[in-house]
């Protein structure tokens, strides 16, 4: 009688050593590529999914991605769609400008990693956080309203 639990726990485990690992990671792809030769301490975004069309990287905020200042500059400002962490905080992104940003936001930790996709994503606001990035901070993570996944 007891080969049959045995049995069952066995044939349980196996099934959820096939099912945790897929779902618990990112399946490797070019935002894997992108977070493993990113600049460790730096944020970065891209203009399209998969973090493919570099608009830029930072190590600070930058309260407004459309004016001359800062590392995000003129035309990178609502053009986000994927976005990475590599530093050792958490970055808020907002889509209002300055510094007392304002506007819906979301966060993204270096445990995420990247957001390969924002058209997913919507800011605590309910505005969809796809090319709707206007601002970024530095953060801890009790900060944040909402998550980028």
């Amino acid at each position: 009688m007891r080969k049959l639990p045995a049995a069952l726990t066995v044939l349980a485990m196996a099934a959820l050593g096939t099912v945790v690992p897929v779902s618990a990671a990112h399946a490797a792809g070019p935002c894997d590529n992108a977070f493993e030769n990113a600049t460790p301490t730096y944020m970065y975004a891209y203009s399209s999914a998969d973090c493919a069309g570099f608009l830029g990287k930072a190590r600070g905020n930058d309260s407004n991605w459309g004016d001359s200042g800062g590392s995000f500059q003129g035309g990178d400002t609502n053009k986000a769609t994927s976005i990475l962490n590599k530093g050792t905080d958490v970055v808020q992104f907002f889509n209002g400008t300055g510094t007392g940003w304002t506007g819906g936001n979301t966060c993204l930790s270096r445990n995420e990693g990247f957001a390969s996709d924002l058209s997913d994503n919507d800011f605590s606001s309910g505005v969809s956080a796809n090319d709707s990035i206007s601002s970024h901070r530095w953060v801890l993570g009790g900060a944040c309203d909402a998550w980028a996944r």
